[in-house]
């Protein structure tokens, strides 16, 4: 509960800032400039999810279930557009379309391009760089998902496609509501995006107001907060049967594609190509190209490539700090929640995940309230490293329960009871047996919390330390001022230095246990009624 406190404060900041003006809270609640912002918000998420459930399903199913070639290398080139910022990916769009950017070199200028901003910039970058967190479970549950139904179903005289529907959607919908639900919150509480394609959502009036009308952001954050706490009650509830079900690899039923082969891999090469090679070329050509030209400031990074090193240095010291402390945090409330279930230690992890419902500014407007406020050695917290790292495991820790939790949940019972047995005591059961089974599941929520803490952006702007300055930082004051080939460079670092750490941490894990041989026994499969149809002939 101890452990706990620290993920609650930035609920405590909204109703300790609305209880003292609820009529300020009713007027702002109530004013049409507050409601339009939070209809887009939704807007945005729902069409969002919707798109990325879609395209994170069809993916996976390709990947997973059908006879295309070169899977692994697919599952590979789904995966990496993770490693992308969205505020990276929305300067690469604005980079590409922007007067004298890439597509008007390339077409000239007397052709018109479409402006980048507003709902259809935002959606189609979000959509592209969040369908991942569809596609990982939905490839995952494909993966284990035993196929005799299936191959009843085909028995019975049904096509694939209407197998897909009727027998493997049902089986699939925890694993896709679950990262579809992900999604939503992940796009309600973007603040880069939306900040730089100028889509006026909750986040962006939230920033806006934070100095100009204080009252104002903290009423519309604790709309946020409200709006992510119910996705947040959902999602739990869609993915709560992961932790009772036990799945093992086994080998699943391959779908051949025949003549829709070559319309598959169009798709998926389509998808790649607008997720991750156009991005990443665009900010290639603008790095290129300021390499080239050069330019006569002083403080570029063309001219004085040493000015990278601090940034690369802070980014990567700051993420690791935070993995480290999310790791030796979290995992006690992991291990309790598991191995102990009950409502405490539902109310415990509950309070964990809700820190990552509302978004990183919030969380970041709570710290600077609660230390501002406080006096003594609390208040001299105010832009230190160690307030900055708290913020960052208050927001990003439910990514290593949830890791930690499937790893505690995947120890058999029965090593155990035999060094229990055998007189083990508790503390030498924890490091010689269940620490190294759990490794890997502690090694992947790590990587996830250091990932995501190398692209945060508003808790970083808002609590680091006087002249401590990260590659992310660095893309958003480059990009705000129309420096786009200074913007890319710092971007490629921040991309390479991602996929280098998701590669080890997160991509090659899953990829490893690819064709793991199958064992044990089928798991308990949810019944999906299958009509019994005439087989021709």
């Amino acid at each position: 509960m101890l452990l706990a406190v620290p993920f609650a404060l930035s609920f405590a900041y909204l109703i300790v800032r609305n209880a003292g003006d609820l009529s300020g809270l009713w007027a702002a609640v109530t004013d049409a400039d507050t409601i339009a912002p939070a209809f887009r918000s939704l807007l945005l998420g729902t069409s969002v999810a919707i798109a990325a459930g879609t395209l994170g399903t069809g993916a996976a199913w390709m990947v997973a279930r059908t006879d295309l070639a070169g899977r692994r290398t697919w599952a590979l080139m789904l995966c990496l557009p993770l490693v992308i910022p969205s505020f990276v990916g929305a300067v690469a769009l604005i980079a590409a379309f922007s007067p004298g950017g890439l597509l008007s070199k390339m077409l000239g200028d007397s052709i018109p391009l479409p402006e980048v901003s507003g709902f259809w910039g935002a959606f189609g970058v979000l959509t592209l760089l969040t369908y991942p967190y569809v596609f990982l479970p939905v490839v995952a549950r494909l993966r284990t998902m035993p196929p005799a139904a299936e191959e009843s179903a085909r028995l019975l005289g049904r096509r694939p496609f209407a197998v897909f529907l009727t027998v493997v959607m049902p089986q699939a919908r925890a694993a896709i509501a679950a990262g579809a639900l992900l999604v939503f919150l992940y796009v309600i509480s973007d603040f880069g995006a939306v900040q730089l394609l100028r889509y006026d959502t909750l986040t962006r009036m939230i920033y806006s107001n934070r100095l100009l009308d204080p009252s104002v952001s903290v009423a519309l954050s604790l709309v946020l907060g409200v709006m992510a706490v119910v996705i947040v009650a959902l999602e739990r509830r869609a993915s709560r049967v992961g932790l009772r079900e036990y799945a093992r690899l086994r080998t699943p039923l391959t779908v051949p594609l025949g003549r829709l082969k070559g319309m598959a891999l169009s798709l998926l090469g389509a998808l790649v190509a607008l997720s991750l090679i156009i991005p990443i070329g665009v900010l290639v050509f603008w790095a290129i190209r300021g390499i080239v030209q050069g330019n006569q400031r002083s403080n570029s990074v063309i001219n004085d490539p040493g000015m990278l090193l601090g940034p690369l240095g802070n980014t990567a010291g700051v993420s690791l700090a935070t993995a480290l402390v999310a790791t030796l945090v979290v995992l006690p409330i992991a291990y309790r929640t598991v191995r102990r279930p009950g409502r405490l230690g539902e109310a415990i992890a509950g309070t964990v995940i809700g820190g990552f419902a509302l978004p990183g500014l919030v969380t970041a407007l709570a710290f600077v309230f609660w230390t501002l406020s406080s006096p003594g050695p609390i208040g001299a917290l105010y832009q230190t490293l160690p307030l900055l790292i708290l913020a960052y495991l208050v927001h990003h820790g439910a990514l290593a329960l949830g890791a930690q939790q499937t790893a505690v949940a995947g120890i058999p019972p029965r090593l155990e009871d035999a060094a229990q047995s055998l007189g083990s005591r508790r503390v030498r059961r924890l490091f010689t047996i269940e620490l190294p089974l759990m490794w890997p599941g502690i090694a992947a929520g790590a990587g996830l919390v250091l990932l995501s803490t190398m692209k945060e952006l508003p808790a970083t702007l808002l609590l680091a330390p006087p002249g401590f300055t990260t590659l992310a930082t660095r893309v958003w004051s480059a990009a705000e001022v129309a420096l786009y080939e200074d913007a890319a460079i710092y971007a490629l670092v921040l991309v390479a230095l991602s996929a280098v750490l998701t590669w080890f941490l997160v991509v090659r894990p899953a990829l490893r246990s690819w064709d793991r041989p199958a064992v044990g026994p089928d798991p308990p499969v949810e019944p999906v009624p299958v009509p019994a149809e005439p087989v021709a002939g």
